[in-house]
């Protein structure tokens, strides 16, 4: 479908699974390299690892961490760039701990994203940059250029380096790129997997006109809900359909279990809820509970499930089974096409271009009106 009002968006959704295929092809021949740099970090002892970045940067992190730590065997913590920015002395270790810190950047341009390096740099004495990025005119690109002993740059094809304003190609690349290094696997050995996802991806795409038919719905707030590395994408998602929407649907996310302790009165006759169902059949009971709860609530909440086969007693309005398998951990890539679709669909519905949906120019596609301000030198570290 071609609209006048999109020229960009749609076409950057579509092309995800191509674009996975031509980021494992980048990780595979570049695997020495990169595995060079980061192997003997993760040997060392007591190393942490730090995963940054700002808005839907940010959550690549979150949406990554459990699998990174579990992966290298690391301490991984996902921070924003725009928490460490103002309380850097919370979360820098003030010892010779070694640190990566890895920054995910669609532009590399972001103060807040430039200043955390800075800030790593001044108050760790041991400390290597990781930087995944779309952009080799980047400010962040441009670092590992002039510091190539300390840092290392993996730099995305140019399709992840999204035009429009919301990040879809570049979140999907940026986060399957971080699955793929931080991981003692060799990437050849993941290669099913990354087929795997490929394959989902296309399989969510040929499900637009469901999702379109669901964005017809007369909803104006949307909840999301993931467990586990699945949060971190319900966080991307609910982030996705409100700036495409411009603020006229409102998002919220949670966790499965966190969402019965007090977040569920944002429920109502005008809510849509997603669940984006974990692969693992232990989780899944959890989290299939509380979507039987809510589908027996008598104010009749509309709701898609995406991930496993139709549950006739969950009740949903739309089931996308994504055939999602147990010890799947790449699953998170594909599952974050949802809010795309949904966002971008309901864009349209309102009368908005999802390339720029922002009517008031409050939203930009790199942040504007930061300023660094520098960090006082007489501050106790």
């Amino acid at each position: 479908m071609k609209t006048k009002k999109s020229a960009y968006t749609k076409k950057e959704i579509e092309g995800q699974p191509k674009l996975w295929q031509l980021v494992y092809n980048l990780i595979l021949a570049e695997e020495q390299r990169i595995k060079d740099f980061l192997n003997p970090l993760f040997e060392q002892k007591d190393l942490e690892i730090i995963l940054t970045g700002a808005g839907s940067s940010a959550f690549v992190g979150e949406a990554a961490q459990g699998l990174v730590q579990k992966n290298t065997g690391c301490l991984a913590r996902a921070i924003a760039t725009t928490d460490l920015v103002t309380h850097p002395e919370n979360f820098f270790p003030d010892n010779n701990k070694p640190v990566l810190l890895v920054s995910f950047a669609r532009s590399g341009n972001s103060p807040e994203s430039v200043e955390a390096v800075n800030l790593a740099n001044k108050f760790c004495s041991n400390i290597q940059h990781l930087i995944i990025t779309c952009n080799e005119n980047g400010e962040l690109y441009k670092y590992t250029e002039a510091n190539t002993e300390t840092a290392l740059a993996v730099l995305l094809p140019e399709e992840a380096n999204d035009k429009s304003l919301a990040m879809t190609g570049s979140f999907t690349s940026m986060l399957l790129s971080v699955l793929l290094v931080c991981n003692k696997n060799k990437a050849g050995d993941l290669k099913s997997e990354v087929n795997k996802i490929i394959e989902q991806g296309k399989l969510t795409l040929d499900s637009y006109e469901s999702l379109k038919e669901i964005t017809h719905l007369d909803f104006d707030r949307v909840v999301f809900l993931g467990s586990g590395p699945m949060l971190g994408i319900a966080r991307e998602c609910h982030l996705k359909l409100q700036e495409l929407t411009d603020g006229k649907v409102v998002c919220k996310h949670d966790s499965f279990l966190g969402f019965r302790h007090g977040p569920r009165a944002v429920t109502n006759e005008k809510t849509l809820v997603v669940y984006l169902f974990s692969p693992s059949n232990h989780v899944y009971r959890y989290e299939r509970d509380l979507a039987i709860s809510i589908g027996e609530d008598p104010r009749n909440i509309w709701s898609l499930s995406v991930g496993h086969k139709e549950d006739s007693a969950i009740n949903s309005n739309l089931n996308l089974d994504l055939d999602f398998e147990k010890d799947q951990e790449l699953n998170i890539v594909p599952a974050t096409i949802i809010g795309q679709v949904l966002g971008y669909y309901k864009s349209l519905q309102l009368g908005l271009d999802p390339d720029n949906p922002s009517v008031s120019g409050a939203i930009s596609r790199v942040v504007k009106g930061v300023t660094i301000y520098d960090y006082p030198e007489n501050t106790k570290i």
